[in-house]
């Protein structure tokens, strides 16, 4: 069965007797909404960069799992990844972005949004898939969550690991480098669950990096939820040199992406020997 929640874009699908989880994929869209897209400093092509592209597709697994959703519109215009405050201009990599992690203006000079506009967006896009995430999970059998995303190869800008190149896949449980809680914190799945699923994308992916928060560790969807609900969350980062070796920033959003069907196999092989393994 699918449904369109009303009032928003964001696209869900529900079925039973698939594999208990739920999908979010919040930063494969590159759309802009009307009243903005004169306000950018940002081309198509860098819309599509800054996202996390053809995310959509090799994640999109509607129909083998319990519960999915996503969002067409654009992370450089509100990150659902992110916590809801602070606002511009305090964090410029936060909600409402004004600079991309190399340090582009993401805003014309003197058109960063004002609060009325960034409330419009953010009752509009921000809430309800988050209130939706939420009601997923109180309403179908979801006994993991997984929030899906692609990485540049290496570091930009301001970023922790600015020039540094990063690993083939990272998992993220909002712990420590063993998948372990870190001091006064929760991680978001248990230190067995996320290695047994890193050594599963190792079988998989044998020749790249398989790394576990590092350079991410999960943010705050993966985080929220978990404190919300209790359901086990693990943050999903593939490297885009797997689907996308040469960064074709000018392909459009539906075009298909270098590899991303032979990606996307692979990935559905290690989640469900992933379930297959920790149900046993």
């Amino acid at each position: 069965m699918l449904t369109k929640s009303p009032g928003n874009s964001h696209l869900l699908i529900l079925l039973k007797e698939r594999y208990p989880f739920l999908i979010s994929v919040p930063h494969g869209g590159i759309e802009v909404p009307a009243p903005v897209r004169p306000l950018l400093d940002l081309t198509d092509e860098e819309l599509r960069y800054y996202s996390d592209p053809c995310t959509r597709v090799i994640f999109g697994f509607r129909d083998q799992v319990a519960a999915y959703i996503d969002t067409p519109v654009s992370r450089m215009v509100v990150d659902l990844n992110r916590p809801p405050l602070p606002l511009p201009p305090h964090d410029p990599d936060g909600i409402i972005k004004t600079r991309t992690i190399d340090g582009r203006e993401v805003y014309r000079p003197g058109l960063v949004p004002d609060m009325h506009a960034i409330h419009n967006l953010l009752m509009t896009h921000f809430f309800p898939y988050h209130q939706q995430i939420d009601e997923l999970i109180d309403r179908h059998n979801i006994r993991i969550a997984f929030d899906c995303h692609s990485m540049l190869p290496f570091g930009s800008g301001n970023q922790k690991d600015a020039g540094h190149a990063r690993p083939l896949i990272c998992l993220g449980n909002n712990g420590d480098r063993h998948g372990r809680a870190r001091k006064g914190s929760i991680a978001t799945c248990s230190e067995a669950w996320i290695t047994t699923l890193a050594g599963l994308f190792r079988d998989e992916f044998p020749s790249g990096e398989v790394a576990i928060n590092n350079p991410f560790s999960g943010g705050f969807i993966s985080n929220s939820h978990f404190w919300h609900k209790g359901v086990p969350w693990i943050q999903i980062e593939i490297n885009r040199a797997l689907y996308d070796p040469g960064l074709k920033v000018s392909l459009p959003e539906d075009a298909p992406c270098n590899r991303a069907a032979e990606v996307r196999r692979r990935i559905w092989n290690v989640l469900t020997d992933f379930w297959n393994n920790i149900r046993d």
